[in-house]
């Protein structure tokens, strides 16, 4: 009896260190490499490596922008141990020696044996860093070998967690194996069934969800309020993505009610972000011009985030007139507020579609003058491709 209580409390520590790693934007490990080697093998995780040199503006620009992003830290910070290197300092000359890189910034994956799992030279946006993640972490997938133990019987309720934990960090669905662990349990308030629950509540339109959200107090006594709001989110957003996959407005009513019910400080936003992606999916351009217009209200006229939302709609909407006409116009204020020549090239581009090669080349011309002495991301290049085009 006595070795199954300290069992159960090692157990729940683990789980809340393993939780722990829920923040806004990628928390960056402080130690040295050896020490992030030591910390990935204990946890079972590979180790991000943010290769970069103080002087590359692409690295300034991730840093600034990217790795603050809450959806990159909810699921760099669950999924890895990460960890930023200067390869020009002195003190990383062993780690650049076996890992050497031939531009900034480089990311990399290395598991605990120091082998490189991943690689990618250049910078990315968040969400080219979060596809590169779940590449990553497909590589590594620890729940295969699992899969084959669960096939042949095994049911013991701590493998049964960390499979369900293997399947949630690859992607894949664990909601049935939970409904059927938690239908052999007469009393789910135990400590261990209600880590359980936390772990299986991966989708808000679902039973174990109902049941994390019932057990709330006892659960963020074992967690903190923190995890527990972070846990809410990406339940919201897995049934966000169901509501988009399967053109579902059921979903996404569900996704947003659940959110405004036990998340509401962040509903509003949440909601917004929601109403973007659905429309987006479905081609509903009138649906999609009205949340993008919410959404740049919060923008305001930051320039980066300006130019980003355009990009955005350029993607969603490629041949819509309306949308290209709209995005042109904050295309316009990033220029103003932030002169960056990328920003030129953004609306270049949307006049370019909006059928005025005129303003297009006229606009091309002035971001390439704005270049700097260091065009570190090769936007004359650009330019004049852009331009060769017209």
């Amino acid at each position: 009896m006595k070795n199954n209580i300290i069992k159960g409390i090692i157990f729940l520590f683990a789980l809340v260190v393993a939780q722990n790693n829920y923040a806004q934007g990628i928390e960056f490990f402080h130690g040295t490499w050896a020490e992030a080697l030591a910390k990935s093998k204990s946890e079972g995780k590979l180790i991000f490596v943010d290769a970069y040199a103080e002087w590359c503006g692409p690295c300034k620009r991730m840093a600034a922008q990217v790795f603050p992003d809450p959806k990159a830290g909810e699921y760099f910070n669950n999924n890895f141990v990460c960890l930023k290197i200067d390869m020009e300092k002195e003190e990383n000359a062993e780690f650049a020696s076996k890992f050497p890189v031939s531009a900034y910034p480089t990311l990399m994956f290395i598991d605990d044996k120091g082998a490189l799992a991943a690689k990618q030279v250049g910078a990315l946006d968040v969400t080219g860093l979060l596809d590169l993640g779940k590449k990553a972490v497909g590589k590594s997938d620890k729940s295969v070998d699992m899969q084959k133990k669960y096939e042949e019987g095994e049911r013991d309720p701590q493998f049964l967690y960390g499979y369900v934990a293997a399947l949630n960090r690859a992607g894949k669905p664990s909601l049935k194996i939970v409904n059927d662990y938690l239908a052999t349990q007469k009393d789910l308030k135990t400590p261990f069934n209600l880590g359980f629950i936390f772990e299986g509540a991966t989708e808000s339109d679902s039973r174990v969800f109902d049941l994390f959200i019932q057990n709330r107090a006892a659960i963020t006594k074992m967690f903190t309020e923190q995890i527990i709001t972070a846990k809410i989110e990406k339940a919201c957003i897995a049934t966000l993505r169901k509501a988009i996959e399967f053109k579902d407005e059921s979903l996404l009513a569900d996704a947003k009610a659940k959110m405004k019910a036990n998340y509401p400080e962040k509903a509003a936003e949440f909601a917004r972000d929601a109403d973007v992606k659905y429309s987006a999916a479905t081609q509903n351009s009138k649906s999609y011009l009205k949340a993008m217009k919410t959404r740049q209200k919060q923008v305001g006229n930051n320039a980066a985030r300006l130019n980003d939302l355009c990009i955005e709609m350029m993607r969603a909407f490629p041949t819509d007139l309306k949308v290209s006409k709209q995005a042109e116009k904050w295309a316009a204020m990033a220029v103003k507020f932030g002169g960056l020549p990328e920003y030129y090239l953004t609306q270049a581009e949307l006049q370019k579609r909006l059928g005025d090669k005129d303003k297009a080349r006229k606009t091309a011309e002035e971001g390439r003058k704005a270049i700097g002495e260091k065009d570190t991301m090769n936007m004359g290049q650009k330019f004049e491709y852009f331009l060769q085009n017209m």
